[in-house]
């Protein structure tokens, strides 16, 4: 009874993760398809490894530069989003008076507020600084909308951190800034890797605001290229999976690096927090 049990848990966590893995099967056997073959047009279920789709969809959509623009406010966004955070839920946790803790609750509402809402009053505050199709507009605004989550991850890891660390520190001479930079940071570790995947990710991916923001065609970011070629090239399949696969390829990167410690960062900062 108990080895049927087991089988059927086995049986069921196969199949749900078959059922995840069948959208990218199907993106990578139609971006490895000739144009003149479709989905599943024939017995076989191997496609037919036409890598010439990747490099006609690079061309077309630009997608080096918007790779290029990408990276650019991914990983702007993911810094200025770690220094904050770790350093407000440091201060949040260590120093905790009637002030902070109105921060971190002010935090946690922003956190609930969606941000398609804000579009128009964001939309007319970067117009007037002059951050229409700018990168650096971009970045602080991707990292406006990171912080609120990621002061809540770093301040839930740092409570479970003993307070000796730092003041053997501060003994041996460190400032409470220093301390926390050179000896504490260290230890934050699993929920920096979690908080540049899941921060990385959602800048990455963000669509929503991208859209009014970086009107420019030079100023595209991925998803923003890929959108524009889907219009462009809507009957061709295959050049629109290699364009999609383009833009997820980084992002599969980045979360196999970071993997190793995501877990334990979102559940030491989630749950303890």
């Amino acid at each position: 009874m108990k080895n049927t049990r087991t089988l059927g848990k086995y049986a069921l966590v196969a199949g749900m993760s078959l059922l995840s893995l069948i959208p990218f099967y199907i993106l990578l056997y139609l971006a490895l398809n000739k144009p003149s073959r479709t989905l599943f047009n024939g017995l076989s279920l191997l496609p037919d490894f036409n890598f010439s789709n990747f490099s006609e969809a690079w061309e077309s959509s630009r997608m080096g530069l918007a790779t290029v623009n990408s990276l650019i406010i991914t990983i702007g966004g993911a810094i200025l989003i770690i220094l904050a955070a770790s350093s407000a839920g440091y201060a949040i946790v260590r120093y905790s008076n009637k002030f902070h803790q109105s921060v971190f609750n002010l935090l946690l509402i922003c956190m609930m507020i969606p941000a398609i809402i804000i579009t128009v009053p964001l939309y007319t505050l970067m117009k007037s600084i002059g951050g229409i199709n700018t990168h650096w507009a971009m970045i602080l605004l991707m990292a406006s909308n990171g912080i609120p989550f990621s002061v809540f991850l770093y301040a839930g890891f740092i409570k479970v951190l003993p307070r000796e660390i730092e003041e053997s520190a501060i003994i041996d001479g460190c400032t409470p800034f220093t301390a926390f930079w050179r000896v504490t940071f260290h230890f934050l570790r699993p929920v920096t890797a979690a908080v540049v995947i899941l921060q990385g990710l959602a800048i990455w991916n963000n669509y929503g605001q991208a859209v009014f923001f970086l009107q420019g065609q030079d100023m595209r970011t991925i998803p923003l290229a890929v959108s524009m070629f889907f219009q462009q090239y809507g009957a061709q399949w295959n050049l629109m999976a290699a364009a999609a696969v383009i833009g997820l390829a980084p992002a599969v990167v980045a979360f196999l690096v970071f993997q190793k410690y995501f877990v334990k960062g979102i559940t030491a900062g989630a749950v303890k927090g």
